[in-house]
């Protein structure tokens, strides 16, 4: 399992430092990436587009993307998008 703590913001001019940071990431089959999202304030539809991609990477060898703490309103983008069905969303705590 690897673990990737995302910045507060995930938009249009930082999605490119998010995927270069990221893919590198998914190099073995098999292996689960949590995003920490504790600090995550804001994400672009481009850095859902990242977050796609690692899942379109990691599914054919039953690996997985998984996101943790994330805040209610991002909660709320990833499952009107879809995105909570096809991976674990954990909200944050408190």
């Amino acid at each position: 399992m690897t673990i990737y703590k995302t910045d507060s913001r995930i938009d249009t001019s930082l999605s490119a430092k998010f995927e270069s940071e990221v893919m590198p990431l998914l190099t073995e089959g098999g292996m689960t990436l949590v995003l920490d999202c504790d600090d995550l304030t804001y994400m672009a539809s481009s850095g859902l587009r990242v977050i796609q991609k690692a899942m379109r990477t990691l599914v054919p060898f039953k690996g997985e993307v998984r996101m943790i703490n994330v805040n209610p309103s991002i909660y709320d983008v990833l499952e009107m998008t879809g995105f909570s069905q096809f991976m674990k969303i954990e909200k944050k705590k408190g």
